[in-house]
């Protein structure tokens, strides 16, 4: 799926690439877009599914995750549903070595899932497996607040690249402002995770089966989709047809 844009003018046209001089406005979007997970095509536009990271990149969010809930669920012993999460994240990694494809999501894929296994297996609370998650997400929602206080807000940083508008847009209050509206789109995504999920973890045991439910619901697939109606708000408006002479 790839979004519809109205690009800037000019910003279709590409000047041939020079020796020793700074990177073009295109190849700083390009890797700003790689380095946030995002993927635009040619023409400039996002394409949903590839920034995703496509159905195995999807897998590998979901699948983890999933493993761990079936297991627990049905042996009802924590070590073993550890072992098959740790496992499905192992497995995608060394699927991205043998595809010879980028491992930076599989390789924080594994970690996070390191690291919750741990915690879970140092508390013995099964539940504890997705506190790493509460964090993260806390994280994200006071960096994002922050960038919008300090006028940097993230949506600018990450779509202004991407349609080579670069840091202009700061010197357009109509920009900033539909860009702050942007990450608040996207910190709404956030805070909808911990307002749903942290009662089901106080629950304790008890809430487990529906935290694991709405952490697969409530992951990846919804996070883009808050990306993506944050791309759709802070689309710039399309350039004035020129008058008739």
């Amino acid at each position: 799926m790839t979004l519809p844009e109205h690009p800037e003018p000019g910003s279709a046209e590409k000047t041939p690439a020079q020796p020793s001089v700074a990177p073009s406005v295109a190849q700083l979007a390009e890797g700003y877009a790689a380095k946030a997970g995002l993927h635009r095509s040619s023409d400039g536009n996002i394409d949903v599914l590839k920034s995703a990271g496509g159905f195995q990149g999807i897998a590998e969010s979901i699948l983890p995750g999933l493993l761990f809930l079936i297991v627990f669920t049905i042996m009802r012993d924590l070590t073993m549903a550890l072992i098959a999460a740790l496992a499905a994240a192992a497995v995608f990694t060394v699927a991205r070595l043998i595809q010879r494809r980028p491992l930076t999501q599989a390789l924080a894929g594994i970690v996070g899932v390191g690291l919750s296994a741990w915690l879970a297996n140092t508390t013995g609370k099964a539940e504890d497996f997705y506190v790493i998650g509460f964090l993260t997400n806390a994280g994200s929602i006071l960096a994002m607040s922050l960038s919008i206080a300090v006028r940097w807000p993230f949506a600018g940083l990450l779509f202004g690249f991407i349609r080579n508008e670069g840091v202009e847009w700061r010197k357009h209050p109509a920009r900033v402002k539909a860009y702050r509206i942007g990450t608040w789109v996207i910190v709404s995504v956030l805070v909808l995770r911990l307002v749903v999920q942290v009662p089901l973890y106080l629950m304790g045991e008890p809430g487990l089966a529906g935290l694991a439910t709405t952490r697969l619901l409530m992951g990846l697939p919804l996070y883009i989709l808050g990306v993506w109606i944050a791309w759709l708000l802070t689309k710039p408006a399309p350039a004035p047809a020129p008058e008739p002479n």
